[in-house]
């Protein structure tokens, strides 16, 4: 994954590491990039990336989230010890159950556990996340990888999406999920990560269900996208455009669409630098702002990229 961005390889001791297509990171990464970007193309993520966010949806997802990461963290404890999941036990790290639970505090009050409940498509995430963690063990690194690396990546933007668009303190109340406190590199701690994955003792035949196991986990987060939008077709709330336009209908305008500009860089395309200096002299004014979205949207660019 973060292999397009390295030159196809990963950096161990300032040496690189030849990655093979049986390797479990990529063969994940090939196997879920068509759904991946039909994950990214919902109606509801394509709003949230927009800035055309409802505070009352926002809060759902986070409670969505906190039974989704309380059901896999419960798991993963479970089977900190298991020979195909050891590896990858990074619980101060990673695990973000306890940081949603102050997220939910801030946004509904000391008795916020009396004040949600689990939905009806998220109760159907927790339900597989509980049946492989107890029945099938290895398929956790599916759930694991397909949350945790997306938290790491594309998850840093919609942070700086929602802070802007809801108006959320800058110290972080509120959004305390997607802040990584242990993590001093989230470049470096991927690599580590689908390394040790890749070092997994698995036969050609685990590797390929762990792949279906992934594309599973986006269904269900999918799942999840539908039900929030749904329940926001009957929320009357103001919307603020606060966010970015999605890449989709912009004809690779860069100074439209950041997105775009980050996937152009990350490749190295040389037309990428002429448009970024014509954008950059049309908006002399937006050029501390264009470079701060630049910045956060190069970690979204490197996850498709992956």
């Amino acid at each position: 994954m973060e292999a397009a961005a390295n030159g196809g390889g990963l950096v161990h001791d300032g040496k690189e590491d030849a990655l093979s297509p049986e390797d479990l990171s990529e063969m994940l990464a090939a196997g879920t990039k068509e759904i991946h970007e039909k994950a990214e193309n919902t109606q509801f993520v394509k709003d949230f990336l927009r800035g055309r966010i409802r505070k009352e949806l926002f809060k759902r997802g986070a409670v969505a989230l906190y039974y989704t990461y309380s059901a896999m963290e419960e798991e993963i404890e479970r089977n900190k010890d298991h020979p195909h999941f050891a590896p990858l036990y990074f619980p101060a790290e990673l695990h973000r159950h306890e940081a949603l639970a102050r997220d939910l505090q801030y946004f509904y009050g000391p008795d916020w556990q009396s004040q949600v409940s689990c939905s009806q498509a998220t109760q159907h995430y927790v339900d597989r996340i509980h049946q492989v963690g107890q029945e099938d063990p290895v398929l956790l690194v599916a759930h694991a990888y397909t949350r945790y690396m997306g938290d790491l990546s594309g998850g840093q933007v919609l942070k700086k999406v929602a802070q802007r668009a809801l108006k959320l303190p800058p110290t972080g109340e509120g959004l305390e999920f997607y802040q990584f406190d242990a993590i001093h590199s989230a470049k470096a701690f991927k690599q580590l990560y689908r390394s040790r994955m890749n070092e997994l003792d698995l036969d050609l035949h685990t590797k390929k269900r762990l792949v279906d196991e992934a594309v599973k986990a986006f269904l269900f987060n999918m799942e999840v996208f539908d039900e929030l939008e749904e329940i926001g077709k009957s929320i009357q709330e103001e919307v603020l455009d606060a966010g970015m336009e999605v890449h989709g209908g912009m004809g690779g305008d860069i100074s439209k669409c950041p997105y775009y500009a980050a996937k152009m860089a990350a490749s190295g395309g040389t037309a990428y630098f002429c448009q970024l200096a014509m954008a950059v002299l049309r908006h002399p004014t937006g050029q501390v702002l264009f470079a701060t979205w630049f910045a956060a949207l190069a970690g979204l660019a490197a996850w498709y990229l992956m």
